[in-house]
């Protein structure tokens, strides 16, 4: 059964699910306008996702061809992934950050075989062993590279711009810039009074920034032809702490539930990648690679029990953690290698 549910004030969400993933579902926001429905973000390119983005339309008493613009608030598969289709019919435009924007461009230019060359050369780099490696030589070998996520996605028509009211009649919805879950990722500021009249400053449209119960993945900002050192856990404890300040009084995610307190949300993620940092210094007692430090960290669920991709992500975010440490002169790389290793200083 499709879910819907009623935000007020001209807001809906639809959960559109996710083939084949713990988190279940995208919620794909409704905003009302002047000149019809903007949808913020939109799921998962699947069939069974199209068909419950269809139906909570309907639900809503509207229809994928009333759609007059989709806002991205990034460009991974789960919000974007739809977008194409649901231009194709209606005529609505897509608006993303020029960063995200870049990414779907690259990903859609590239050879097929690029993104496997990369992560597997990247992924020896830091220490991976031979049979975490395998299987992506494998695949590139065998062709197996068109079913990969986001391939053809949809290029967007139009730039959010950060600061910017977005052109959407009747409503102020306002663009808040917050890289780290990705280099483009958006936060949308819908600038009117709360529906219910909760304390605050509007509602939040969070996208993968801000989420109740889960801290989003923060790896690297992975672009084969940059050779930028840049550090994706600074942006996004920057970013977090510019979403702190606007005060609103809900917070309106793609995951999850919608809630209050987005401060105090704010402070705990704050202190939970302060207390992993503080934790992994610990760990760099003693040089590790990026591969042995992910073995060593603490997730969900074992270190054996996770599979491949999510290995290959866990590894990001280890790398991601370390250049923190290193910008901010906590750790330092070991001359030699490869592969790299790291030590607290």
């Amino acid at each position: 059964m499709t879910r819907v549910t009623d935000h007020g004030g001209g807001v809906h969400s639809i959960e559109v699910p996710i083939p084949d993933n713990p988190l279940g579902h995208t919620l794909v926001h409704l905003v009302d306008t002047g000149r019809g429905p903007v949808l913020i973000d939109t799921g998962w390119d699947d069939p069974a996702s199209w068909d419950t983005l269809v139906a909570g339309l309907s639900t809503l008493g509207t229809a994928v061809s009333d759609v007059h613009g989709i806002v991205i608030t990034h460009h991974h598969p789960d919000h974007h992934g739809l977008s194409g289709r649901v231009r194709e019919a209606s005529g609505a435009w897509i608006a993303m950050h020029e960063a995200d924007t870049a990414i779907v461009r690259r990903t859609r230019e590239a050879e097929p075989g690029t993104w496997l060359d990369y992560l597997t050369r990247k992924l020896a780099a830091v220490g991976a062993p031979d049979d975490h490696l395998a299987p992506l030589r494998a695949a590139r070998a065998g062709g197996r590279l068109r079913t990969l996520p986001g391939l053809s996605a949809a290029l967007p028509d139009r730039e959010i711009v950060p600061g910017e009211l977005l052109d959407l009649a009747g409503r102020r919805l306002r663009a808040v810039w917050t890289p780290g879950h990705t280099p483009g990722h958006v936060c949308l500021h819908l600038e009117e009074r709360h529906p219910a009249n909760l304390p605050g400053h509007g509602r939040l449209f969070s996208g993968d920034h801000l989420l109740p119960g889960i801290s989003p993945h923060i790896g690297l900002y992975e672009d084969p032809d940059d050779t930028a050192v840049t550090d994706p856990l600074g942006d996004y404890l920057a970013s977090l702490e510019r979403i702190g300040r606007l005060g609103v009084a809900e917070v309106l995610p793609a995951h999850q539930h919608a809630f209050t307190d987005a401060g105090g949300r704010v402070r705990e993620l704050l202190a939970h990648h302060e207390e992993r940092l503080t934790g992994l210094l610990a760990l760099l007692a003693t040089p590790l690679t990026p591969w042995q430090l992910a073995e060593r960290m603490e997730w969900n669920r074992p270190w054996e029990q996770i599979p491949h991709g999510s290995r290959s992500i866990a590894v990001s975010e280890a790398e991601s953690h370390l250049r923190r440490l290193v910008k901010l002169g906590r750790a330092e790389a070991v001359p030699g290698g490869p592969p790299v290793t790291y030590i607290a200083v």
